[in-house]
């Protein structure tokens, strides 16, 4: 699944997920997207001679319902158009980096070669430190194993990935919530691929920007004749030979022709600041000739008259040696890396929203809800009410993974392996972990937070929270303001929920209908990236 079609199938995600009460789209509307989806993706299959793909039925189902949500919603139709991100900047970054490079050198004399030329020695010293930062980068992140990231901020990389950040006006209030969260959703799905094209479009303003001032130096000499010299308070000669020893070694040693210098070099190169003084002054007094360039200057002029040539070449070909080419091949590197993940858009088919669907066409194994209640034995006829709860999220051919019960009070990592049996948090085959909780008990940080904190922390894809609501409606069958105790209790095992990084979805195992799961409404998971 590519990039596109990858953002088509989350947009259809999202909408769906937020149009809870069939507002925008009816049941007609998505069973009939379905059935066209599950036809249009049988005859791709048979025209390609291959089995039908859970990919070729979400596409062409994400372009039926796209298809009828900008035919009924002008303003739908308008922001379906609209292009993603900032397209421009791609572009406009290289191009403003080349202009700024062909003016940076115009800092310094125009008409001199400066050996020890502050702008050109800032672009080879700021790429060497750039590529020394890099290098214990990536050093770190390997050792770590960790996920990496960037410099570029997340208001940054969301305005690449989808542009303006508010959703357009004049649309329904169901489809602006889904729009909304598409927007939100697919800012962070698509980090890895921003990161990735930004460090491709920064790599290459870097060659762009050496390229404009080495351009720059060229192009000014073909109609001016430079001179060639150095002058410093701090350092002399020897120390200046060796400084541009150091610089120029790899383009002496990868270009043979040309032509090099010695410590002689650099001495008739200086501009000797007293002896210049003390020579204008001179002539100020009548002592030399009218535009003639007296004593230690005058001889340096006219020594690096002719070496102007030598000094371009130098540090045209040690730009292009230390900057231009390794920004050129680590822009390469990123641009492969981000055409490929552009071409397979890691996009978490595992998730219940998916699962579902595949279901409706057979396609995939069936969807496993591992459950690990807290605290909470469940009896025979709440474990039929947990199953009808998985088949309402995940498909009619859902199966349940009950663990052993957590205790009360037990420390969350010695429980969880007496409770897992040995197995991994991320065990193969588990499309959803959920922490069940029975909705009559008052959530206490130090232990159902505990137990969702370990929870979270080892499971990449997250966990989600059911809320049994069955025996706090038993106790208080009768009694007077009990709905209104419940939809409190509610409220807040959500905002604690909320506080440990996961959403909570109340169930009633002992009369599932009273609150069904709608297709990717409910057990709400960060995505896996």
């Amino acid at each position: 699944m590519n990039e596109q079609v990858a953002r088509r199938v989350v947009l259809v995600r999202a909408i769906e997920t937020a149009d809870a009460g069939h507002t925008v789209l009816s049941e007609d509307d998505r069973k009939y997207a379905s059935r066209s989806a599950r036809e249009l993706a049988a005859w791709q299959a048979s025209d390609s001679k291959s089995a039908v793909t859970q990919a070729h039925f979400l596409q062409q189902r994400s372009e039926q319902i796209l298809k009828r949500l900008a035919e009924r919603t002008p303003a739908f139709a308008a922001f379906q158009k609209r292009a993603f991100g900032l397209p421009g900047f791609w572009a406009a970054l290289p191009l403003l980096a080349l202009f700024a490079g062909a003016l940076l050198d115009r800092i310094a004399d125009p008409h001199r070669v400066d050996l020890l030329s502050a702008p050109l020695l800032f672009i080879v010293g700021w790429n060497l430190l750039v590529y020394a930062v890099l290098l214990v980068w990536a050093l770190v992140a390997g050792l770590r194993g960790g996920r990496k990231t960037g410099w570029a901020g997340q208001g940054l990389l969301r305005r690449l990935s989808v542009g303006k950040v508010a959703p357009p006006r004049k649309l329904p209030a169901a489809l602006a919530t889904g729009v909304g969260n598409f927007m939100a959703e697919w800012a962070q799905l698509s980090e890895p691929l921003t990161r990735l094209r930004l460090s491709r479009t920064v790599h290459l303003s870097a060659a762009a920007f050496a390229l404009g001032a080495v351009i720059s130096l060229y192009a000014r000499g073909l109609l001016t004749q430079y001179a060639a010299g150095w002058e410093s308070t701090f350092l002399d000669a020897s120390q200046v030979h060796t400084l541009l020893s150091w610089l120029f070694t790899p383009a002496l040693t990868v270009f043979p022709f040309l032509e090099g210098f010695t410590l002689a070099d650099i001495e008739a190169l200086r501009f000797n600041a007293d002896a210049g003084m003390g020579a204008v002054a001179a002539a100020g007094a009548g002592m030399a000739a009218p535009g003639a360039v007296p004593g230690a200057v005058g001889n340096a002029l006219a020594n690096g008259a002719g070496a102007g040539e030598r000094w371009v070449h130098l540090y045209g070909a040690t730009i292009l040696l230390l900057v231009i080419l390794p920004r050129l091949v680590l822009a390469g590197i990123a641009w492969l890396r981000a055409g490929r993940l552009a071409r397979r858009f890691p996009l978490d088919l595992e998730h219940p929203y998916f699962r579902k669907l595949a279901d409706s066409i057979g396609a995939g194994t069936p969807a496993v809800l591992r459950v690990l209640p807290y605290s909470f034995t469940l009896d025979e006829a709440r474990d039929r009410g947990l199953w009808t709860v998985a088949a309402m999220a995940l498909g009619a051919q859902a199966r349940v993974l009950l663990r052993p019960t957590v205790p009360y009070g037990e420390e969350p990592k010695e429980a969880l392996q007496a409770a897992l049996q040995d197995a991994r948090f991320d065990e193969a085959g588990v499309t959803v972990t959920a922490a069940l909780f029975n909705l009559a008990a008052t959530p206490e940080k130090e232990n159902h937070g505990a137990f969702l904190d370990y929870l979270g922390r080892n499971s990449k894809r997250g966990v989600a929270v059911l809320l049994d609501e069955s025996g706090m409606l038993e106790r208080a069958a009768g009694q007077a303001g009990a709905e209104a105790r419940i939809a409190e209790r509610i409220a807040l095992w959500r905002q604690f929920c909320s506080f440990h990084g996961t959403a909570a979805t109340v169930v009633n195992l002992l009369q599932p209908e009273r609150h069904p799961i709608e297709l990717g409404a409910g057990l709400a998971l960060p995505e896996l990236r």
